[in-house]
C-alpha cells in the first residue's frame, strides 16, 4: 500500500471516531448559547423547519491539498441534521489534501443551521478532516455536518464504510426492539425503540440525569411527538435543546439499527404563520397568565376557593424562572426555625430586605412577604411540598432560607409539587397559549386574548392575574432599560420575555423600578447555570486566578458580582469539599454536566485551575483557621462557617455574573392590584411575581424570589376571587 494511502486510512479512521465521539458532545449546554442572542436562538431551536440552506463551493487555493493523505476524488457522506439529511460532499486534490467541500442541509434552519454552514465548511478546510469546533447554536447541524464529513474522508481514505442491515423493499424497518445512548445535559439518554415493518410500536425514553422540569419535560414529552409523527424528525422541546438533541441521535442510531433510511423522513412541517387560525371563545371566572410559580399558587387557591380557572402558558411545560431558583425560600419566624432553635423575626426580614434593595423597595409590599411568609411556609406543608432545610443566604442577618431536606435546588422541586396539585385539582392549563392582550370594558379588565398555533381565543373572565414572570431572557428589553448588560449572560427561562409587562402598559399601568436587574455572582458562563446560593451559604469560598479570597462571600449579590468584576479576567472559582458536596444533593448536577474540576489535593485543585499551589493551599489554611476562630479577619464574614473545608477531595467551579433577576415591573399595591400611571387601581387586573416591581427594590436578596411567588400568588388569587364575589 502507498504511503499516502495508508496514512490516509489511518487519518480517516482516527477523524471517524473522533467525530462520532464529538457527536455526544454539544458545542454549548442546555439552553445555553451565544449570551448576546440568547433568546433568539433559542426559539430558533424550535422553529427549524425544512428551508433550503446550501453552502456553494468556491474554487480554492491548491495549498489546501499540503495536508495530504486522502485519494484524490469527491466523496460523499450523509447524517441527519435538524430538518433532515445533511449531505457532505468533499473533493480531495491531487496532494491528498481536502481541497473543497460542498454541504447540503434541506431542512436546516436558515437563521440558525443554514447559517453555519459556510462556516462549517470554512472549518473542515481548515482542519483537514472532520475534527472541527462546529458553531454555537447549531449544534444539530455540526453534529450532523461532523458525522458526514468523516463518513465521506473515511471513503477518501480507502475504508470500506460498514452501512448496516437494511429495511427490505418499501419496509421501513426490520421489526424488533432497538437500543442507544447519546449524551444529554447531565448524562447518558437512552432511547428504546420497537418498530414493526412500517411503524413505530412504541418508543421509551430514559434521562434520569436530565434537568428537572426542563430537559425531564423533553424525555417525558418527546416520545409522544415522536409516535405521533411516526418520524425521528419532530421539533425539539424549546429550552431544553441539549436533552431534546440527545434523544434526537439515540433515536436515529436505533432506527439505524433497526435498518431505516433516515433520509427517508419527511423534514417537520413548518407551520404556516399567514394561515388562518380558527376563532374561540371560553368563559371562566379568573384568567391567570403564566403557569410559574406565582401562577400555580394563585391557580390551586382560586381553584380550592371554588372559582373556574383558565392557566395560559406560552411555553409546552410549566414552571418559568421558577424553575431556575435553586437556592431556598425565606420566611420568618417558621415552625422550621423554632424546631432549630433558629432565632429571627419578621422585623429583621423586613429589615434585611430594605437594606439589602437599596431602600429602594415598597416597604409595605415588603411587610406583606415577610408578614405572611411563615403561613406559605405551612401552606406548601400541606401541598406535600416541606422545606425543613434552613441555613444562610446572601444579606440575611439569620438562619431564615428554607430548603428541601436534601438540599435540592428548590424551583424544580416546588415546580412539581406544584404541577401534582394542579394536576389532582383538574385545572385546565392551555399550554403553547400565549397571551397577547387584555381585554377592557369601560376601563375594567374583562378577560385575556391568546393564540396557539391554530386557534385564537376570546377569553372571557370576571378578573386576570398576570404572572408572566420577568424579562431576563429579552436582550432587547434589557438594552432598552440597561444597554450596559447587552450580551451579559442570563440565567432566565425562554418564556421570560416580558410580555405581560407589555400587555399591562398597554391598558394603564405603571411601571417601577423597571432598570433595576440584578446579576447573579455564580453563574457558570458556559451553561449559564445558576450555582446556588446554598453552596456558599454552606461553607464554600470564592477565589480570584491567583488563589486569593477577594471578598465576603455573603454579602448581597449585587456587592459580590462588583468584586467579581474587579478581578483578573472578570471571574472567579468557588471552591468546596467533599462535605460540603454530601450535604447538598444540587451540587451533584454541577458534577453530572462537567462543569466541575476536582483533585484530590489542594495543590491538585490549583493546577486544575491554573494558579500558584502555594497560594491557594495557603488560601484554604487561613479559611480553616478563621472557621475555627469563628472570626473571619480578612473580610469580616461571619455566616456560613459551621464547616471548614478540610475533607478531600476538593472541588472548584468558575464563575462569572450573569443576569438573574429583573427587579422592577408592573406597579402593584398590597392586594396585589395593578396601579396605573394616575395611582389608581385597575378594576379587575392582579399581577404576581417577577412580573411586579417594588418588592426587591434595587437588589433581591436570595431566597426572596420564591417567597414573593408564594405569598404574593396567594394574596393576587385572594383578591382576584373577591373581587369575582363583590
Amino acid at each position: 500500500m502507498k504511503e499516502s494511502m495508508k496514512n490516509g486510512l489511518i487519518r480517516g479512521v482516527v477523524a471517524a471516531l473522533a467525530s462520532l465521539a464529538l457527536l455526544g458532545c454539544l458545542m454549548w449546554m442546555e439552553g445555553n448559547l451565544n449570551p448576546a442572542n440568547q433568546s433568539q436562538q433559542s426559539t430558533a431551536a424550535v422553529s427549524e423547519s425544512a428551508v433550503p440552506a446550501v453552502a456553494q463551493a468556491e474554487p480554492i487555493s491548491a495549498d489546501a491539498d499540503a495536508a495530504g493523505g486522502f485519494l484524490p476524488g469527491t466523496y460523499t457522506g450523509t447524517a441527519n441534521g435538524f430538518g433532515g439529511p445533511v449531505e457532505v460532499a468533499v473533493t480531495i486534490g491531487e496532494n491528498g489534501g481536502v481541497a473543497d467541500a460542498v454541504i447540503t442541509g434541506q431542512g436546516e434552519t436558515p437563521d440558525v443551521g443554514g447559517a453555519a454552514i459556510p462556516e462549517l465548511r470554512n472549518q473542515l478546510l481548515t482542519a483537514q478532516s472532520a475534527d472541527i469546533d462546529g458553531v454555537s447554536g447549531a449544534s444539530f447541524t455540526s453534529g450532523a455536518v461532523k458525522e458526514a464529513a468523516a463518513a465521506a474522508l473515511a471513503l477518501a481514505a480507502g475504508e470500506e464504510v460498514e452501512t448496516g442491515p437494511k429495511a427490505e423493499g418499501d419496509n421501513l424497518f426490520i421489526p424488533g426492539t432497538y437500543s442507544a445512548s447519546s449524551k444529554g445535559f447531565g448524562g447518558d439518554v437512552e432511547v428504546t425503540v420497537t418498530v414493526s415493518e412500517n411503524a413505530i410500536e412504541d418508543i421509551q425514553i430514559t434521562g434520569d440525569h436530565e434537568t428537572e422540569n426542563i430537559g425531564s419535560f423533553a424525555v417525558s414529552m418527546l416520545g409522544e411527538r415522536i409516535m405521533d409523527a411516526q418520524s425521528p424528525n419532530v421539533d425539539a422541546l424549546s429550552g431544553a435543546t441539549v436533552t431534546s438533541s440527545a434523544i434526537f441521535r439515540a433515536l436515529q442510531q436505533a432506527l439505524t439499527q433497526a435498518g431505516a433510511d433516515l433520509t427517508r423522513f419527511p423534514a417537520p412541517e413548518k407551520a404556516d404563520a399567514n394561515a388562518p387560525k380558527s376563532e374561540e371563545s371560553l368563559e371562566c371566572d379568573i384568567c391567570i397568565i403564566g403557569a410559574g410559580g406565582a401562577g400555580m399558587t394563585a391557580a390551586i387557591h382560586a381553584t380550592q376557593a371554588g372559582k373556574n380557572v383558565i392557566l395560559l402558558e406560552m411555553m409546552p411545560y410549566v414552571g418559568g424562572n421558577t424553575t431556575k431558583a435553586t437556592g431556598g425560600m425565606n420566611a420568618a419566624e417558621t415552625h422550621y426555625q423554632a424546631e432549630q432553635g433558629i432565632e429571627d423575626s419578621v422585623e429583621v426580614f423586613i429589615e434585611d430586605t430594605m437594606e439589602g434593595g437599596h431602600q429602594l423597595n415598597d416597604r409595605d409590599l415588603v411587610t406583606v412577604m415577610a408578614e405572611n411568609s411563615a403561613e406559605a411556609i405551612d401552606w406548601l406543608d400541606s401541598i406535600g411540598a416541606p422545606l425543613p432545610k434552613v441555613s444562610f443566604s446572601g444579606g440575611a442577618t439569620n438562619k431564615r432560607i428554607h430548603a428541601p431536606e436534601d438540599g435540592s435546588g428548590v424551583g424544580a422541586y416546588l415546580v412539581t409539587h406544584f404541577l401534582q396539585k394542579v394536576e389532582e385539582l383538574g385545572i385546565n392549563v392551555m399550554y403553547d397559549t400565549r397571551a397577547t392582550e387584555l381585554i377592557t370594558d369601560d376601563g375594567a379588565v374583562t378577560g385575556v386574548k391568546a393564540e396557539s398555533s391554530t386557534v385564537s381565543y376570546t377569553i372571557n373572565a370576571k378578573a386576570v392575574i398576570i404572572a408572566t414572570g420577568g424579562f431576563g431572557n429579552n436582550q432587547d428589553m434589557i438594552v432598552q432599560y440597561r444597554p450596559d448588560l447587552k450580551g451579559t449572560v442570563s440565567t432566565s427561562a425562554p418564556g421570560a420575555m416580558g410580555d405581560g409587562i407589555v400587555m399591562a402598559q398597554a391598558v394603564g399601568a405603571d411601571l417601577v423600578d423597571i432598570d433595576q436587574i440584578q446579576l447573579h455572582p455564580t453563574v457558570e458562563q458556559g451553561t449559564s447555570m445558576l450555582i446556588t446560593e446554598s453552596v456558599r451559604g454552606d461553607g464554600a469560598i470564592l477565589v480570584n486566578q491567583e488563589g486569593k479570597r477577594f471578598t465576603n462571600e455573603l454579602l448581597t449579590r449585587d456587592k459580590v458580582s462588583a468584586a467579581e468584576l474587579e478581578q483578573t479576567g472578570g471571574y472567579a472559582y468557588i471552591i468546596f469539599d467533599q462535605r460540603l458536596r454530601d450535604g447538598l444533593k444540587a451540587i451533584e448536577k454541577y458534577v453530572s454536566t462537567g462543569i466541575t474540576v476536582q483533585a484530590d489535593t489542594i495543590e491538585g485543585l490549583a493546577e486544575q485551575i491554573g494558579c500558584d499551589p502555594a497560594t491557594l493551599a495557603e488560601t484554604l489554611e487561613s479559611w480553616n483557621q478563621a472557621v475555627a476562630a469563628q472570626k473571619d479577619e480578612a473580610f469580616g464574614r461571619d455566616t456560613g462557617m459551621e464547616n471548614d473545608l478540610s475533607v478531600a477531595p476538593y472541588y472548584a467551579i468558575k464563575i462569572a455574573p450573569g443576569i438573574h433577576h429583573t427587579m422592577g415591573g408592573v406597579k402593584i399595591n398590597t392586594e396585589a392590584q395593578v396601579i396605573d400611571t394616575d395611582g389608581n387601581p385597575i378594576p379587575g387586573l392582579f399581577a404576581a411575581g417577577e412580573v411586579t416591581g417594588g418588592v426587591h427594590g434595587g437588589n433581591r436578596i436570595g431566597g426572596n424570589a420564591v417567597a414573593d411567588i408564594v405569598v404574593f400568588g396567594t394574596v393576587a388569587s385572594e383578591s382576584a376571587v373577591a373581587w369575582c364575589d363583590r
